[in-house]
């Protein structure tokens, strides 16, 4: 009865985080650069995407920026050469980087623990430097000049209002696919493989297919991302497919709280306004990244999220 008691508690505590941070994205604009709210937007939906394979799966890729940055391409190109309407722009986007994480998924978890993590890392840098290579993707200028389009054909997205309230209802659909996936018996399975797979194995569960399962459906939100990222900044880059963005989405990952709902999305908008506000630092800023890292590392072991969350426990 303790058990499910707390369990509830967390529940209402969650329900309540969700409409707080629904009320925040929905009042920050009227205080706080629009532009930069929908970068920390993009960031957290790509954040959670990546959480749900780590944190719940137990499975740490460094080659998520693959999927991310696919998406942006995928955005970019049905927008600007195909003249596709923005919604067809960003599921084209998910298709292709649902498809592609089909394939990696398929490939890389027949290993497990570090390999699996380096296999992601190569077949990524194998993405990059195919996108260096291929003419659709404009090489090292990438596709500039995105237009953002008519939403529905009716909705002109070039208002900064506009296209405000399409990038949180993208956020809030992907997150909200990732809460249910997380409360469903699918996503207890995965936990229980997370958590001893030999166990589920015995239980009768096939674990390779639950894990790649999963690994789509982080591809899925994370195309999401990516595709919506493309329309804001109205540009598709290498610098998404990068190696680097794939450590990045780690880091928010991991600051903001591994394994929590909140988490990925206090660390993607913590690290995104170090980005944003430290800019004329220059270099420096991913110092000052890693000096937050340490300090997250050595005061905040569960992440900010998961701290809080820690001692809500405890007080109750």
């Amino acid at each position: 009865m303790k058990n499910i008691s707390i369990h509830s508690q967390d529940m209402r505590h969650q329900w309540v985080a969700l409409g707080l941070m629904f009320a925040f994205f929905a009042i920050a604009p009227y205080f706080v650069y629009p532009v930069f709210l929908m970068k920390v937007m993009c960031f957290a939906l790509f954040a959670c995407a990546f959480n749900l394979l780590l944190g719940f799966g137990g499975l740490l890729s460094f080659g998520h920026a693959m999927f991310f940055g696919t998406a942006g391409y995928a955005a970019a190109h049905a927008a600007k050469v195909w003249g596709w309407t923005p919604e067809l722009c960003v599921l084209f986007a998910t298709m292709c980087a649902t498809v592609l994480a089909g394939l990696v998924g398929w490939l890389a978890i027949r290993r497990q623990g570090i390999y699996f993590a380096m296999i992601t890392l190569a077949l990524s840098q194998m993405v990059f430097f195919v996108y260096l290579q291929m003419p659709f993707t404009g090489g090292e200028d990438g596709i500039q000049g995105v237009p953002r389009g008519m939403l529905f054909g009716l909705i002109d997205l070039s208002q900064p209002a506009s296209m405000y309230v399409f990038v949180m209802a993208v956020f809030f659909a992907g997150f909200g696919l990732v809460w249910r996936i997380v409360h469903s018996p699918f996503g207890q399975v995965l936990k229980a493989i997370r958590e001893n797979e030999q166990r589920a194995l015995s239980l009768g569960y096939d674990t390779d297919k639950f894990k790649w399962m999963a690994f789509v459906l982080s591809g899925l939100v994370a195309g999401m991302a990516g595709g919506a990222k493309a329309l804001v900044f109205q540009l598709a880059s290498l610098t998404d497919v990068h190696w680097t963005m794939s450590g990045e989405v780690v880091l928010m990952t991991l600051v903001g709280g591994l394994g929590t709902m909140f988490g990925p999305v206090v660390g993607a908008a913590v690290i995104v306004s170090m980005q944003n506000y430290l800019a004329q630092l220059g270099s420096w800023v991913t110092v000052v990244q890693g000096l937050v890292f340490v300090v997250c590392v050595m005061l905040f072991r569960k992440g900010i999220i998961g701290e809080i969350a820690s001692k809500l426990r405890r007080a109750l």
